[in-house]
């Protein structure tokens, strides 16, 4: 059976209005949107209108880590007025981050809190990753254990396989570590080291990711949809009809 695809919002915030693009993922065969804050904020109910007049799903979105720890509930209502059942804190600013296993396990503890709150609701919080989690830490631990582990099973795992390969990670190998525990893969693919053009990002199938290989580890994961995502693509339309098609192509 094909995974429901979404498109992360992100990857065309560089030519808003966003909202205007959201029939034309629809017309490329997207199923869902996600989106990133800025997107919904200032009117989520308006937000989920455009979504339903494109004919687009949210499945999940992105928010601040910091409105999870203390405005969980304006958060949760937002969940439920876009009818999304992840909510999903994606980062930590540099200048935040601590390289102590302490510090993960307290970001993990922030995200299990949340899920808490989330849970009545029938709600899940998930994690997304980008590189600097899978940077050892001085006793040659990784963050992303730390944090994982602390949070529990109550928190999922939105998995970027872009941003796992960037840090010299293997994408397969994380895959299967936290099969259990994912909820999302994003899809998103390097260029080759050394490429400029684009931030060295790729569109999904351009890149030097196996994405065969892994396929069929995407099915021993517990993720039920896929998502595409580009941080700075010079041609959204490009990156957003070339990923898809190529997904389809090999099986998603």
């Amino acid at each position: 059976m094909a995974y429901p695809i979404a498109f992360q919002l992100y990857s065309s915030r560089l030519f808003p209005p966003v909202v205007d693009h959201l029939p034309e993922l629809k017309a490329m065969g997207y199923d869902a949107i996600e989106p990133w804050p800025p997107a919904y904020e200032d009117d989520p109910a308006e937000f989920r209108r455009r979504l339903d007049d494109a004919g687009l799903a949210c499945f999940g979105f992105h928010m601040p880590l910091a409105g999870l720890v203390s405005e969980p509930n304006r958060y949760i209502e937002i969940a439920q007025t876009l009818g999304a059942r992840y909510m999903i804190p994606p980062f930590v600013p540099e200048e935040e981050r601590e390289n102590t296993a302490r510090f993960w396990q307290k970001i993990g503890g922030d995200l299990a809190a949340g899920a808490a709150k989330a849970a009545p609701h029938g709600l899940r919080v998930a994690w997304h990753n980008h590189d600097f989690e899978y940077v050892a830490l001085e006793d040659g631990t990784r963050p992303i254990d730390h944090l994982l582990e602390a949070a529990g099973e109550t928190v999922a795992f939105e998995i970027d396989c872009g941003w796992i390969r960037r840090a010299g990670a293997d994408p397969a190998t994380e895959l299967a570590r936290y099969a259990g525990r994912i909820a999302a893969i994003q899809t998103k693919d390097m260029a080759p080291p050394g490429t400029i053009e684009d931030d060295g990002w790729a569109a999904t199938g351009d890149g030097i990711i196996d994405w065969p290989s892994l396929i069929p580890l995407f099915r021993e994961t517990t993720a039920d949809h896929i998502v595409t995502e580009h941080d700075n693509p010079s041609d959204w339309r490009r990156f957003a009809e070339r990923s898809i098609r190529y997904l389809r192509e090999i099986g998603v």
